[in-house]
């Protein structure tokens, strides 16, 4: 019977399979002991002289054939005493992880390095995270579209767009998805994606990439303040997600006690103004007008426990499409800070009126032409709504702390890297 790793305590003493490959490897006396590590985590195997004709090298993929037993001993309590381990496929003893790993090593053999079980528990709580709001969404009646990556045109201005030939023109690659989104809310309401945006920034930081899955979402008869909940509901939903279904896996990071705070307690909502109190007060130096960088948002976050809105930016540094408050000096947008990482979603209920949104153009010096079929949505049946747009890596980062976003992706792309 072929079991997994982690189902090994439900078979003691019987005789399994199993299939996977040598994570660890050392000898004592006549006897091999192998690590194997599976899609489902890792199995502790003794292995006897006469049990492996073949050769055993670290990565090598096998099968083991042999019998459960409880051992306090091994790493999962129980271990597998092989009768055969069939090698199927056969590791070079010069396996690059013997030695030092450096970042840039983790990098240069990335497809390896994928092996790795701390790539393997991060992937497996992003897919719970993703699923979490998967679900969510259907449940409050979101429907998933799915919007181009070719585009003509810039969502938030020109200057961080890769270049591509189109055959006898020029396209973009999509920076974002909302504009088409948009035109989804008048047949369908509620609309959301998943979908990888290209930013051509050249930005050398902890969290930038030029290439990530930017999650994004757009609602019909939605204000201000019901988009900020909808992105707390959601957020919240992917945490309890995790938690529930990937708790060895958090336990490994060291999270779960501030992700189930998190859970607890309501996501304060301070305005711009209040942010600039909070960044001088602690001995930093922002004035009205500025666009928080890393050491701004971080005096921001340390004033607070759980992630924070910051609401109620200036008009001049936001995009175009952001609905104007009752003071025309900001906009009703509003940034999640979420420590360690900082933002993590830019939100806002939406210009909707076709005179206010063309004022918003022509001062950011857009042309209305490159727009025209936006601004149809303008001129037939235009609706109140709102949106946002979610970094899945960096909501990733702050899931499991991580140090780099290059820990949340399996093969991230920066300004001096595209291979492998």
């Amino acid at each position: 019977m072929r079991i997994l790793s982690k189902d090994a305590g439900r078979f003691e003493g019987k005789k399994v399979e199993l299939f996977g490959w040598i994570h660890r490897l050392r000898e004592m006396g006549s006897k091999k002991f192998a690590v194997i590590r599976d899609a489902a985590g890792t199995i502790q195997v003794v292995i006897p002289a006469d049990a492996c004709p073949g050769k055993l090298d670290v990565e090598a993929s096998v099968i083991v054939r042999g019998t459960v037993k409880k051992d306090e001993r091994a790493p999962t309590g129980y271990e597998v005493h092989a009768d055969s381990v069939e090698v199927i496929g056969e590791s070079s003893p010069d396996w690059p992880f013997h030695r030092y790993i450096s970042v840039e090593m983790q990098l240069d053999y990335r497809h390896l390095w994928v092996r790795s079980t701390k790539m393997q528990q991060t992937m497996k709580v992003k897919h719970t995270m993703l699923s979490g709001m998967w679900k969510w969404f259907e449940e409050n009646s979101f429907w998933f579209v799915t919007p181009p990556i070719f585009v003509s045109s810039a969502c938030e201005g020109g200057s961080t767009l890769f270049k591509v030939p189109y055959f006898d023109s020029t396209a973009y690659l999509s920076q974002s998805a909302q504009l088409y989104l948009e035109t989804m809310i008048f047949s369908l309401e509620k609309v959301w994606s998943l979908t990888p945006s290209f930013r051509a920034e050249k930005s050398r930081t902890r969290r930038h990439v030029t290439e990530y899955w930017h999650l994004e979402a757009e609602a019909a008869m939605v204000d201000f303040e019901q988009n900020m909940q909808i992105q707390e509901d959601l957020l919240k939903a992917a945490i309890r997600e995790v938690l529930d279904k990937r708790a060895s896996e958090v336990a490994a990071f060291k999270t779960e006690d501030k992700l189930e705070r998190w859970l607890k307690e309501k996501w304060p909502r301070i305005s711009y103004d209040e942010a600039i109190e909070i960044v001088n007060r602690k001995g930093g130096s922002m004035k009205w007008g500025d666009d928080p960088g890393t050491d701004e948002e971080r005096l921001i976050m340390s004033e607070f426990e759980t992630p924070v809105f910051v609401t109620r930016w200036p008009r001049k540094i936001k995009a175009f499409y952001m609905k104007v408050a009752d003071d025309p000096r900001v906009v009703l947008g509003a940034d999640l800070l979420a420590p360690p990482v900082g933002e993590i979603i830019g939100g806002s209920e939406r210009e909707w009126k076709l005179d206010l949104l063309l004022e918003n153009m022509k001062m950011q010096g857009l042309k209305p032409e490159d727009y025209e079929w936006y601004l149809d949505l303008r001129r037939y049946g235009s609706v109140p709504h709102s949106g946002f747009g979610l970094g899945t890596e960096r909501f990733l980062m702050t899931l499991l702390d991580l140090e780099h976003i290059r820990d949340a992706t399996p093969f991230p792309r920066f300004i001096n890297r595209v291979w492998p």
